[in-house]
């Protein structure tokens, strides 16, 4: 419904950071290519962090690729609050000046972490999880 409206924040400069999943991108660009949606978005936002579930996360700032592995999980238990976790992890590494790839990595880490267990609350200690995986 605001397509139009998300879409001037973003080319304006309104928006540095966008957090999008694959289907959201396509919607947003109105293509089923991801490719094509990521060719775009890399055109309108500074940087762009898009989930691909198991396929892991695709970040762009320019013509900068990273390509980000997903996390290697037990079981699928819920995927509620997986989204807002990428977001948080790859924020936290970028709030700290890490790099990119450090950063998708920190969230998929703590996504990895969420979908494993039901709700969105992580019971195991971030913090801790993420100095294990080397990342902190």
């Amino acid at each position: 419904r605001y397509r139009d409206e998300f879409l001037e924040l973003m080319r304006s400069g309104t928006v540095d950071i966008v957090f999008a999943n694959s289907h959201e991108i396509k919607s947003l660009y109105q293509t089923s290519s991801f490719d094509e949606a990521v060719a775009q978005i890399r055109k309108d936002c500074k940087i762009a962090a898009v989930t691909r579930s198991e396929k892991g996360s695709v970040i762009v700032r320019g013509d900068e690729t990273v390509t980000i592995q997903a996390t290697t999980i037990r079981e699928l238990v819920d995927t509620t609050g997986a989204g807002d976790l990428y977001a948080a992890g790859f924020l936290h590494g970028y709030t700290q000046g890490r790099n990119l790839k450090t950063c998708g990595d920190l969230g998929s880490l703590v996504s990895g972490l969420v979908i494993q267990q039901i709700g969105p609350r992580p019971r195991e200690n971030l913090r801790r999880e993420a100095e294990r995986a080397g990342l902190l």
